[in-house]
């Protein structure tokens, strides 16, 4: 930092994190875990515990062991991973054991130099708004060298530490919903690809003993994650397309870093793009569990959603971008599922949270009861589900902007683009909706294509992004939406 000052610590869309030995340091994850310690305090639930979770990155075990640290010099026990384990297994300890709260030390899919810091609520979803505002608060508090912990060992002889291997406890969790038997018992072939990740080895251990092949690849630990972002998106993912264009799989199941998102490849090595599986899941939920309960979507997710709701005479609530959003109102609307255009997807039968592990296996099993009805593969499943819904020709761009001059141009998207959005976009006549947390807006074409610019509240970029009825029309967006952002 330079100047002694604290770092300004403030929650994302999706925990907080950053560079690993910049902002992202010891000291600061003590701030990060004493705003915890301190709220779980103030609302009474020492005894409940928290419960401690990492992943594979650099370092993530010690920063675990760190925070765990800070929330012992309170007296609060803490449930520690016994290893590194995918972010949603936090939220299943925390919901099966009345946690207080969850942590989880994870950056989830974004490039190997950063590490991060996420909250699970004592619902087990990503702690909304108003949850981590208040830890916000008691960080503020804090410089950092004034705190100290308890020396894990010393907690830890003292019965004020578990250490908790989740596998048994999920695998029967997860078998309330899904026959794994059943699946592991179909004569398929299947590949999965946790790109070096948490999740690595969990689907194949969960459908292990039957006909069903489950190959892996790029599934021992590497915090670099072979010079990619662990993310289960292209370019990301391409080694695991090329592999099965060479024929001998049904299917190809995706997951990122900490293995909360999903994502999947058809027979044919295509990729299905994460707004096309948010259309899959709502059809599988729909068509074959007959969940008939409203869907939760964020806004710049498919709008395969809308018309899926509308066939199957189902609501679809819309929030802002982030699964906090996401998980609090599915449980204010009793929803089934809600989806983020990340690749997140949660399911109000198992968790209000992501769970990659969780959505891939439900992919798996729609891929299942499509063949006994005829669509043998999943080639053709997607072509069912875009008859109904839409095709869905999706991509997003990050428009990056040099730190100095993006407080200029966050000042003028805000007050040119936001405030007083355009009518028209090149030949199209369009319809604006401003986002509700004013940091974007949403551009409707006469045929419900979208685009969609936003920009970032803690990094330096916007992202934009479009859907459209035909890869003309999506690039068309792009572009206009890149020189929007770039002014």
């Amino acid at each position: 930092m330079g100047t002694g000052e604290p770092t300004k610590i403030l929650f994302g869309t999706d925990g907080w994190r950053a560079k690993i030995g910049d902002e992202f340091t010891f000291e600061n994850v003590r701030r990060l875990a004493e705003g915890v310690a301190r709220v779980v305090e103030q609302d009474g639930a020492t005894a409940k515990g928290v419960v401690i979770a990492y992943d594979r990155r650099f370092g993530s075990e010690d920063f675990a062991v760190t925070a765990a640290e800070m929330l012992l010099a309170h007296n609060i026990p803490v449930a520690y991973s016994a290893t590194a384990v995918p972010t949603q297994m936090a939220s299943y300890e925390v919901v099966e054991r009345g946690a207080a709260m969850g942590v989880v030390i994870t950056a989830s899919h974004n490039p190997w130099m950063d590490n991060g810091f996420k909250v699970k609520a004592p619902s087990g979803a990503a702690a909304g708004p108003e949850l981590l505002k208040r830890i916000e608060t008691e960080i503020a508090k804090t410089s950092g060298p004034e705190l100290s912990g308890r020396p894990f060992a010393d907690a830890e002889a003292a019965g004020l530490v578990e250490r908790y291997d989740p596998y048994p406890g999920y695998k029967k969790f997860v078998e309330r919903n899904l026959d794994l038997a059943q699946l592991a018992a179909q004569p398929l072939s299947i590949m999965v690809d946790p790109v070096y990740g948490a999740g690595a080895g969990w689907i194949g251990r969960l459908l292990a003993g039957g006909k069903l092949r489950v190959t892996e690849m790029r599934s021992e630990r590497n915090p670099w994650f072979g010079g990619v972002n662990p993310e289960p998106i292209r370019p990301h993912i391409d080694p695991v397309l090329d592999a099965m264009r060479g024929g001998g799989y049904d299917l190809g199941l995706l997951l990122d870093g900490d293995a909360d998102r999903a994502g999947a490849v058809t027979e044919k090595g295509e990729f299905i793009h994460q707004l096309q599986a948010f259309g899959l899941l709502a059809y599988y939920m729909l068509e074959h569990k007959k969940d008939l309960r409203p869907i939760v979507k964020t806004v710049n997710e498919s709008s395969m959603g809308e018309r899926l709701g509308a066939h199957y005479g189902v609501e679809v609530f819309e929030t802002p971008v982030g699964f906090k959003y996401v998980g609090p109102k599915m449980i204010e609307t009793g929803a089934s599922m809600g989806g983020e255009e990340s690749g997140g997807y949660g399911f109000a039968m198992h968790l209000p949270e992501r769970d990659g592990i969780f959505a891939d296996l439900l992919l798996l099993d729609l891929l299942v009861r499509e063949r006994a009805v005829g669509r043998k593969s999943m080639s053709e499943v997607l072509a069912h589900v875009q008859s109904i819904g839409g095709e869905s020709h999706y991509l997003r761009i990050d428009v990056h902007i040099p730190r100095a001059e993006y407080p200029a141009v966050k000042e003028r998207l805000a007050t040119q683009l936001v405030a007083a959005p355009p009518s028209t976009l090149g030949s199209h006549s369009v319809r604006a909706v401003p986002l509700t947390t004013k940091d974007g807006v949403k551009f409707f074409t006469s045929d419900e294509s979208w685009l969609l610019v936003r920009f970032s509240g803690t990094e330096p970029l916007v992202r934009v992004y479009a859907e459209a009825t035909s890869a003309a029309l999506r690039d068309e967006l792009l572009t206009i939406g890149e020189k929007l952002a770039r002014g």
